[in-house]
């Protein structure tokens, strides 16, 4: 008996949400079929790759302070990531804002976000520096400056959703992401909270948690595919935002990235090794529900884009 094929397409579908405006705008979501199920329905936007900028001069791997050589500012290094064709967008992240460490003003990364904006066409999303109370402060004065631009500010979470919606997405319009710790429930209620608060849901990104592969990434995966299970096939709205990974940050900070070749001859290239890391956490991810992926090395992005390309 042949083969019958019988295509799983939903009558629901994910949010289609546009960061950044004109001819370089770039919309994540939109598809009623799983994550690169082509054979099942055609998938109008394709998974995004953005490419992870930070103030932070200092670089992971010898190869990035190569790409990056030359360049004295953030403003400088998000206008070489840009040039780079295969990213969609930049996220800038102010790493020198945490208060444990550099403690860089405000009034400072409003003056660096202004100054990228001014070199970069391409969308643009703002990271912070993983201090919950800096950061609500940061989002809404960027988003401030930025006005006009549809940024995404990643990201809002449990401990700042109150003042990163109202300051980001209430007062100037901009796209909010919601961050969870790998928790389907967590997602579901944080999406909640920030949409009655009187954001838009078709205006929220989600980053439901991210990891280095081999480092409780399956908790990851997991997540990923019951949050998108549960958006197409229970037709849950309060979890049909797209998905938005910050893969790099994740991978270019264990040991296989990390460890000098002098310590461990046996594992080859420390540069091979970190792109490898970063490259199979971005395709699992993006296999398993991620509608964009945020990666730091150019030759991982490459890498990357050719396969959702040949995906696609």
């Amino acid at each position: 008996m042949p083969f019958a094929k019988k295509p799983q397409v939903f009558s629901a579908k994910i949010n289609e949400l546009t960061l950044g405006t004109g001819d370089k705008a770039t919309t994540l979501g939109g598809q009623n079929v799983f994550n690169l199920y082509t054979f099942d329905a055609p998938i109008a936007n394709r998974p995004k790759i953005g490419i992870d900028v930070s103030d932070d001069p200092e670089q992971p791997s010898e190869g990035l302070k190569e790409f990056y050589a030359g360049c004295n500012t953030l403003a400088e290094r998000a206008k070489k990531a840009a040039e780079l064709p295969e990213a969609d967008f930049v996220c800038i992240r102010f790493d020198l804002a945490d208060p444990n460490g550099e403690n860089k003003s405000v009034e400072d990364c409003v003056a660096d976000a202004k100054a990228v904006a001014e070199v970069v066409d391409k969308p643009i999303v703002v990271a912070g520096c993983k201090n919950s109370e800096k950061d609500a402060d940061l989002f809404g004065k960027i988003s401030e400056a930025l006005q006009g631009k549809n940024i995404l500010v990643l990201s809002a979470k449990e401990e700042n959703y109150k003042g990163v919606a109202a300051g980001a997405g209430m007062a100037y319009g901009q796209k909010v992401g919601a961050e969870s710790a790998v928790d389907i429930n967590l997602a579901k209620q944080l999406n909640v909270l920030i949409t009655q608060m009187g954001v838009d849901g078709k205006n929220v990104a989600m980053n439901v948690g991210s990891a280095a592969a081999g480092y409780g990434f399956e908790y990851v995966v997991s997540t990923l595919e019951r949050v998108k299970a549960a958006a197409l096939s229970q037709n849950d709205n309060t979890l049909q935002m797209p998905i938005i990974t910050p893969v790099g940050v994740e991978t270019w900070g264990v040991k296989e990235s990390t460890a000098p070749e002098s310590e461990n001859p046996g594992w080859g290239s420390a540069e091979e090794r970190g792109i490898d890391m970063e490259v199979e956490t971005a395709a699992a991810c993006l296999a398993y529900g991620s509608d964009a992926v945020i990666l730091k090395h150019p030759a991982s992005i490459e890498s990357t884009a050719r396969l959702v390309a040949a995906l696609m």
